[in-house]
């Protein structure tokens, strides 16, 4: 088995350790909100900061990588959550919880988001690209399903510390993991990369990676494809991490579903979201990718509109094949979007990816809070439902109008 496969499995449990804080805002919003009498808005301005910061710090971990290494980036990253989600057991005020759970853990979490997956594919495979963006993509949903349960047992009776504990000591665990076998250029082990026959020279250490990162933001946003990218991978962020990550559990529980139910009903998306993904990759390395995008923003918009009269006490058919539905659906934008990003940008696509995932998470950070206010204000969260079925709508039809390679000018905008 070529070492590329290793490195891909070294960076599948990277992801996963990081998703457990991942699992954690929808299940903490109650238990912090009768601990602390914090309204929902504030504790949502905490997720707001760390998932605009997630989606942020992604292009200038992206340029940092190929600066420093992925293996460094990453040990720091995966400390700087366990330091983040350990600290909150101390916190007093919700100005700790923005700094604790929002900065630290936000950019923690961001070094190793999608780029970090998009950068690990770009430089070990030349084929199977898709497929090993699906399986990486995955292992975020893998992550909440295996800690979503645990979680939701751990908080059940209003405590929220031993969680955050838990999460903070999974990121340390990863750290010997990837520092003993992560490796940041197949020539570090004298291998072409998979699917080539040809041997890659290690490119020397980038400078000036934060001006990298900019530069290449500034080039991209010179051109249509990156505008039509970031606006549609923002409605996804909005309508998946800002949305039903976060919120929906508290609706559930609006509807007097048990919360370790309701947890366990993210679990099962965790599960079709790792089937879904990885069937994305397969097909985005046979079909085209804006169809595919097209497709899977149009099925979650319609999936969406139906949500507000599923809610009930308990779990019947309709709310799991809901589920089962979106859960296919998840992350499934994630193969296609980094294809066009490497189709149009080339050597830069990882970086690109990294604007691109930074506006996912702008999206995703201001439907986490606006869902957590439109719930103080109108008592429940169907209109926040309703306003994201019809934004994939028009994610969908973005997604159309993005031309082919060679079939516009270089300069769109």
């Amino acid at each position: 088995m070529h070492r590329a496969w290793y490195v891909a499995a070294v960076a599948f449990v990277t992801i996963l350790g990081a998703a457990a804080f991942r699992s954690m805002p929808g299940l903490l919003i109650e238990p912090l909100h009768d601990d602390f009498n914090w309204s929902r808005g504030t504790i949502g301005l905490a997720v707001s900061v760390n998932l605009a910061l997630y989606g942020l710090t992604a292009p200038f971990a992206a340029a940092l990588m190929d600066r420093f290494g992925i293996r460094r980036v990453v040990a720091v990253a995966l400390t700087m959550i366990a330091l983040g989600s350990g600290l909150t057991v101390w916190m007093a005020n919700s100005l700790q919880l923005i700094l604790y759970w929002g900065v630290l853990v936000g950019l923690g979490s961001g070094s190793m988001a999608l780029a970090f997956a998009a950068t690990v594919t770009n430089r070990w495979f030349t084929t199977r690209r898709g497929l090993v963006t699906g399986i990486l993509t995955a292992a975020g949903a893998s992550g909440q399903l295996i800690f979503l349960p645990l979680i939701a047992w751990m908080v059940e009776d209003g405590t929220w510390k031993p969680a955050s504990v838990t999460v903070s000591l999974t990121a340390l665990a990863v750290v010997p993991f990837v520092w003993l076998l992560l490796r940041d250029h197949p020539a570090d082990v004298g291998l072409a990369p998979y699917g080539s026959e040809e041997f890659v020279p290690k490119p020397p250490p980038a400078q000036g990676a934060a001006r990298r990162a900019v530069t290449v933001l500034f080039s991209a946003a010179r051109t249509g494809p990156f505008w039509l990218l970031a606006g549609t991978f923002a409605i996804c962020g909005a309508s998946t991490n800002g949305l039903i990550q976060t919120h929906f559990i508290p609706a559930a529980h609006d509807h007097h579903m048990p919360v370790q139910a309701a947890a366990s009903l993210l679990a099962v998306i965790g599960i079709f979201d790792i089937l879904g993904t990885i069937f994305s990759g397969w097909l985005t390395d046979r079909y085209d990718s804006r169809r595919l995008l097209a497709v899977y923003y149009a099925l979650r918009g319609v999936s969406l509109l139906f949500l507000p009269i599923l809610l009930s006490d308990s779990v019947h058919p309709p709310m799991l094949f809901f589920i089962v539905f979106y859960g296919l659906d998840w992350v499934a934008t994630v193969p296609p979007t980094i294809a066009l990003c490497r189709e149009h940008y080339g050597d830069d696509s990882a970086i690109v990816f990294g604007w691109v995932l930074a506006s996912h998470q702008v999206g995703a950070a201001l439907v986490a809070f606006l869902g957590g206010v439109a719930r103080d204000v109108f008592g429940t969260y169907d209109p926040v439902w309703y306003a994201s079925g019809a934004l994939c709508a028009a994610a969908a039809l973005m997604a159309v109008v993005i031309r082919k390679r060679g079939a516009e000018p270089a300069s769109a905008l």
